[in-house]
């Protein structure tokens, strides 16, 4: 409790407002202290283009394979008057922690440290990693970084996100698109002093909703709760008064990709599916740009040996969950990665987050299991 009591207390939230976004350096260090006691080399990155971020990268043992326990860092802000309680203070209230990050996902942390604690270097045949990330829940930057640079090598990975205890083999992906309209204001009382961008506007929502029904026709899994892609149109500005000609429009769009779709090749079909509108509106551009790089969707046969091990110790089937994780990262850098942790997606992101105490240890149990069976044998 001391462990996820401290780490608690140190604020490291990751915000697209930059007066909100804070540096995840005091969780890291903490970190660092603590598995380096316990015998590991450990390695703090800083991470390229962000808030004095950081990752870690704690080993104990060496050789090929191994096995990435992994969790990111930062965690969501929050409206601390809606909480019962000091979100940067673990309380313990009817058998649960409250506290930000209790569940998303800072307590994975504790009880990585808590189940490896007991093995000792010279009896591995393949390393354990502790990968601490930053920066997960806005730009993946952490996780890009590691790419960039091709490490950490395993052949495995488990990532601590909140999923019940039960093993995830797949999720969508993530593409959020801004498509901005550039006409030309005027007086209102005479169209043709302007080129009005809501009109054009509206033409491409129409085109956004065809091409919508379109990909959701072709592209159907049935492993997913919601078993098609989805787009959401997110929020739209434009204009300042209704006597002038729109001069100008943005429209945000989330788009969820199932696996098998790539975010690049969607990105240029909707691009050229909104072209033809410049020709229609004479007189405007039409621009479509990515509000961050996207996450591709994530998919590992369930033939893989971690996760017929993860269903073998949690007594539970790999399923699929519709958020997003670090896992295609990983697999970029030739890991096979489930994603297992305590506690439920629905307490994440919420006033009053919390874990159960009662999934403690046998998350502390899966950990071990997976350790003994794929770094020790």
């Amino acid at each position: 409790m001391t462990m996820l009591s401290e780490i608690i207390a140190e604020p490291s939230i990751s915000c697209t407002t930059s007066s909100h976004d804070q540096s995840n350096l005091s969780v890291v260090e903490k970190l660092h202290s603590w598995l380096t006691d316990i015998g590991f080399e450990c390695e703090s990155q800083l991470v390229p283009d962000t808030n004095n971020k950081y990752n870690l990268i704690a080993t104990l043992g060496k050789g090929d394979g191994g096995l990435v326990l992994a969790g990111h860092t930062d965690t969501v802000p929050c409206n601390e008057n809606l909480w019962n309680s000091d979100p940067f203070t673990l309380t313990e209230r009817d058998q649960k922690l409250f506290g930000l990050g209790t569940t998303d996902m800072k307590s994975f942390f504790p009880i990585v440290i808590e189940a490896i604690k007991q093995f000792k270097k010279e009896d591995l045949k393949h390393p354990i990693i502790v990968l601490a990330t930053a920066d997960e829940e806005t730009t993946m930057a952490g996780a890009r970084a590691l790419v960039k640079q091709g490490r950490p090598k395993a052949r495995y990975a488990v990532i601590g996100e909140p999923t019940g205890m039960t093993p995830i083999t797949m999720h969508k992906g993530m593409m959020m698109e801004a498509i901005r309209i550039q006409g030309h204001s005027g007086h209102s009382s005479d169209p043709s002093l302007g080129v009005n961008a809501l009109e054009a506007m509206h033409v491409a929502i129409g085109t956004i909703l065809d091409w919508r029904k379109e990909l959701q026709t072709k592209y159907h899994n049935p492993r997913f709760a919601i078993p098609v892609p989805t787009i959401n149109l997110g929020c739209i500005h434009g204009g300042d008064n209704p006597n002038r000609i729109c001069g100008a429009c943005e429209l945000q769009i989330d788009v969820r990709p199932l696996p098998g779709l790539s975010i690049e090749e969607l990105r240029m079909e909707i691009t050229t599916k909104l072209k033809p509108i410049e020709a229609q509106f004479p007189g405007i551009s039409l621009t479509m740009e990515p509000i961050y790089p996207g996450l591709p969707p994530f998919e590992l046969s369930n033939d893989s040996k971690i996760v017929k091990l993860a269903e073998q110790l949690t007594g539970q089937q790999a399923e699929s969950v519709s958020f997003g994780t670090e896992a295609p990262y990983f697999q970029q850098l030739g890991m096979d990665p489930i994603i297992l942790g305590p506690g439920g997606i629905s307490e994440a992101h919420q006033p009053n987050e919390f874990l159960a105490l009662k999934t403690l240890q046998p998350m502390i149990d899966v950990v071990k299991g997976l350790v003994t069976r794929l770094c020790l044998k």
